[in-house]
């Protein structure tokens, strides 16, 4: 049996290192911070007995669990990131411990009256009666992803002391920069050596995902002319009004917050503006790709027709893609989906089988030639000072991680 106390203790640890990547930043890791949980992953893995422990000098850490079964079985990997999202503050993180929650608001913090309410946030009330972790409302908690490591660092090592549980050799990775899109991008998909992987990086008890958004990121530029506005009849072009235009332009529901399931979206995330210059930074997602091209064939078609009622350009728009839906590379091996689904059944989980609304780096490791599904965490609100975990939903995480080795070892006898 898997302890709480153990869990929680881990998870703290590693909440507690503020490891906030920067989209603005061109290094790998984006922030130096990030090393200070690399360096203390790495050493955790060979104290806990993984081998070939490695951290490159991009923070990307990779080890081994050997196998202990005489025949061959696929190599399976656990892939975590150790980033926390840019979003909100992951500085200075002070998690709370709900022991019995009894399914009433939460006070975060009473000095700011920041409640964490079932009123709000209705998923609470699944888990009454649990051992929930949650913020002190001044910060994120960071369980996307250190719930994810939590479970992988733990099912290993109970892997490693209860060897009667025969498994083939497991791959674990963790990586930096997951939340800025760039997990992926120097993860050594080669090196790393797995047959297939999945990222624990979902949200509820259950998750279990093989289909995400298509994406892509898009700025507009929108120039203006400045002149002193006592003289500016007839010559000051305000750039802040024709953004307006165009986001006022785009179809207003298409939008997160009035979006679900398979619809796809534009979501506006930044406006920086005067009236020389202003930029807007625009996110795309679809999980259908014709939709997800026709998405980026507005915003172009847009840009076309504002440059031209305005008589010259006045708007550039520069769209660039950047994750696409894993299902194209997961339908083919289906088996290792059904692997984790029997996995969850096998432990009383009910799966609960659906699109991401968002990316992890298995969309990307997918196209890199690593398969990769998503399976379940446990954290809820994630980026923001209402982020919280059940306890129990991380241990059943990590419960799944050595059921997922045990059918897959089982499966080649």
């Amino acid at each position: 049996m898997i302890s709480k106390e153990h869990i929680i203790n881990r998870f703290v640890s590693y909440v507690t290192v503020d490891t906030e990547s920067d989209p603005k930043s061109e290094t790998t890791p984006s922030t130096e911070k990030q090393w200070d949980l690399a360096n203390k992953l790495a050493e955790e893995l060979k104290a806990i007995g993984m081998q070939d422990v490695s951290i490159d000098e991009n923070a990307y850490i990779m080890a081994t669990l050997p196998s202990n079964v005489d025949y061959d079985v696929p190599v399976i990997g656990f892939v975590s990131h150790f980033d926390t999202s840019p979003d909100f503050t992951g500085a200075n993180v002070k998690p709370q411990i709900i022991e019995k929650y009894d399914g009433k608001d939460i006070v975060l913090n009473k000095a700011e009256n920041i409640v964490l309410s079932p009123d709000y946030f209705e998923d609470l009330l699944q888990y009454k009666g649990q051992t929930l972790i949650t913020t002190d409302g001044t910060t994120l908690l960071g369980a996307d992803d250190k719930a994810g490591i939590t479970e992988i660092v733990s099912a290993m090592e109970y892997l490693i002391n209860h060897p009667e549980i025969k498994h083939g050799t497991i791959r674990v990775g963790f990586t930096p920069d997951e939340e800025i899109g760039r997990g992926a991008h120097k993860f050594d998909v080669e090196k790393f050596g797995a047959n297939w992987a999945y990222t624990m990086d979902g949200s509820q008890i259950g998750e279990l995902e093989y289909e995400n958004f298509n994406a892509a990121g898009a700025v507009v530029k929108v120039k203006g002319k400045i002149v002193h506005p006592g003289y500016a009849k007839g010559k000051m072009v305000n750039s802040m009004y024709i953004a307006q235009e165009f986001i006022s332009s785009l179809p207003r529901f298409e939008t997160p917050e009035h979006t679900e399931g398979y619809q796809g979206f534009f979501h506006l995330c930044s406006i920086e503006g005067e009236v020389e210059e202003t930029t807007l930074q625009y996110i795309i997602r679809d999980h259908d790709l014709g939709h997800f091209e026709a998405r980026k064939e507005v915003l172009k078609k847009l840009t076309d027709e504002l440059n031209s009622q305005y008589g010259r350009e006045v708007i550039t728009t520069e769209i660039k893609d950047q994750y696409f839906n894993m299902r194209e590379k997961v339908e083919p091996v289906m088996h290792i989906v059904d692997i984790a689904e029997e996995a969850m059944k096998q432990l009383d989980i009910t799966p609960l089988i659906k699109p991401i609304r968002g990316g992890t780096d298995g969309s990307q490791l997918s196209y890199m030639g690593l398969p990769c599904p998503n399976i379940f965490a446990g954290g809820h609100n994630f980026h923001g000072r209402y982020e919280y975990v059940p306890v129990e939903s991380m241990i059943k995480a990590t419960e799944v991680i050595c059921k997922i080795a045990e059918l897959t070892a089982l499966k080649q006898q």
